[in-house]
């Protein structure tokens, strides 16, 4: 464990250094770079001078590094010249959303693939199997971005019944359960796109670890002492299918504040993704250096966090 978590902090750091580097390898002034030219033109020379000597851009590199660590140790992420703000302050303004979304898209899709794939590779070849099967290889031919404009067009657009856009009802005045009622309205459709894109990846790779296990002699013994079938499938056979499924869900939570990229951009739900997004086009480099580094440390903490569930799930791990 002591080796995995070494090799984890050696990954973070190598990060780090590509975060810090990147803006100095590209073309021209690395300030132009952190800051975009439209932003330079409007700075006073005194303020190119102060952000020049926070930043240590007239010293060595090494130097310059030191100082981009201290900053981070500091929680000093930049400033966004866009959203006029710190960058810590941007993020976490638009993290929650985010979680909320793929956090209840990820429960969803992984119950429900879970479910769906240990009934279907236990009764394999049956009708529940062949019709689960057919549905989910349809529905994994589209990605969740055309999900959402099919349902954005058919149930906001054409029916009326969701909103368009956004995570609450702009100048609503909403107050108590209200809030949460408006709220969970605005979030129906992105979280069906995204659950209903997930659900066939975990469904296959339940299915087929399935119809592995079933074959295997502990599930023969299990059946020979006499359980109940319900026990069999799911605490022996169903249990030991969930490995490549973790490995897959802890991948998915680890892009969890990208995942949504495209959804949010569709549905202007105001995430991590859609703040990515809006970054790239006004060239806020501060806050796409504060996002990276945010992705990055979540990525490899739920990946670690992987590692310690599959030595509970598979003591061989």
């Amino acid at each position: 464990m002591r080796r995995k978590i070494i090799n984890y902090a050696v990954a973070f750091f190598i990060l780090l250094v590509l975060n810090f580097l990147l803006p100095r390898l590209m073309p021209g002034d690395p300030l132009s770079a952190i800051y975009g030219e439209e932003v330079l033109i409007q700075m006073t020379p005194e303020l190119k001078a102060r952000l020049i000597e926070r930043f240590a851009l007239d010293k060595p590199l090494w130097e310059q590094f030191a100082s981009y660590i201290l900053s981070l140790a500091k929680g000093d992420l930049g400033y966004s010249y866009y959203q006029n703000a710190a960058v810590p302050e941007v993020i976490l303004a638009h993290l929650p959303w985010t979680l909320l979304l793929m956090g209840f898209a990820t429960v969803f899709s992984s119950v429900v693939g879970i479910i769906l794939g240990i009934e279907s590779g236990w009764k394999r070849g049956k009708l529940i199997d062949k019709t689960s099967l057919t549905g989910m290889m349809i529905l994994s031919g589209f990605p969740s971005f055309f999900l959402g404009i099919v349902l954005l067009l058919f149930f906001a657009v054409t029916l009326g019944f969701l909103p368009l856009q956004g995570a609450r009802t702009a100048y609503g005045n909403l107050i108590g359960g209200w809030v949460v009622l408006d709220v969970l309205k605005h979030l129906i459709l992105p979280l069906t796109s995204l659950t209903l894109a997930e659900i066939p990846a975990n469904y296959l790779l339940t299915r087929n670890t399935m119809i592995i296990n079933v074959r295997e002699p502990f599930i023969l013994t299990a059946k020979a002492k006499g359980l109940p079938d319900s026990k069999v499938r799911y605490r022996h056979a169903g249990r030991n299918s969930l490995l490549p499924v973790v490995t897959r869900i802890g991948i998915k939570l680890g892009i969890i504040v990208t995942g949504a990229l495209f959804v949010e951009i569709i549905f202007s739900y105001p995430g991590v993704g859609n703040l990515i997004y809006t970054s790239l086009l006004m060239r806020d480099y501060p806050v796409l250096q504060g996002s990276l580094i945010m992705v990055t440390t979540f990525v490899l903490l739920i990946n670690l966090g992987v590692d310690l569930i599959y030595k509970k799930l598979d003591p061989r791990a």
